[in-house]
């Protein structure tokens, strides 16, 4: 099935490139012009990935991530910041806000399709469907629901599959680069600080739980989900 992505882009050569080059790669396209927009044309049917640009008339890019991050009927969509701030600072800081990843500008079509595609296939459902539950949390693939005592837990669908990724290999170091190997994949645009910041917001998603602690540091050498202190 022909992934929809939606532009949410001002800068009307801009828009009208990524449609070209998007469409010519096979994509279905839709695309907003400012903030308010943006936020109409994320209704149903919802598109399957959204290039967000980071400044917006009637507000910003990072406003109308968080936005997304908070309904629980968007709140699973991948995000991609168009920014052309390159400096680490606010890479981090969309990041931070629920963005899969960022393209700064200017980018070439082969980047940002080779991008686009990496994030689809991070955010695709998990091939292995079997719930898996350490401590009383309890992740299930098929519903892609992480619950605690029945009750659920909101998280982006990269920490979830992190959190996938930890809960069925236990007791083991895996340093930022095997973690971007088998959560994010080979051969995708990712920096290495990029894990912790997915890490971070994957312990604060599990932190009221207390189940934080479960996702260990291990200084020098990388992660660990351990139940063992």
């Amino acid at each position: 099935m022909t992934a929809n992505i939606l532009i949410v882009e001002d800068e009307s050569a801009i828009r009208e490139m990524l449609t070209f080059v998007l469409e010519q790669h096979g994509f279905r396209t839709t695309s907003a012009a400012d903030y308010d927009q943006g936020l109409s044309a994320i209704s149903e049917p919802y598109p399957d990935l959204v290039l967000l640009d980071w400044m917006l008339p009637g507000g910003s890019g990072i406003q109308l991530a968080k936005s997304l991050r908070q309904d629980e009927h968007t709140r699973q969509i991948p995000i991609i910041m168009l920014t052309a701030r390159g400096e680490e600072e606010d890479r981090v800081r969309g990041l931070e806000v629920g963005a899969d990843d960022y393209i700064t500008k200017p980018f070439s079509p082969k980047e940002l399709v080779a991008r686009i595609k990496a994030v689809l296939r991070r955010s695709a459902p998990t091939r292995l469907e079997e719930a898996v539950e350490v401590q009383g949390l309890r992740l299930d693939p098929v519903s892609h629901r992480v619950t605690v005592e029945e009750q659920g837990l909101d998280m982006g669908p990269t920490e979830f599959r992190l959190l996938h990724f930890f809960m069925t290999h236990p007791e083991r170091v895996y340093s930022r680069e095997q973690l971007l190997d088998n959560v994010w994949g080979t051969n995708v645009y990712v920096e290495d600080r990029t894990v912790d910041v997915h890490i971070r917001r994957l312990r604060k998603a599990i932190q009221e739980t207390g189940h934080d602690k479960l996702i260990q540091t291990v200084r020098g050498a990388g992660y660990r989900f351990s139940t063992k202190i």
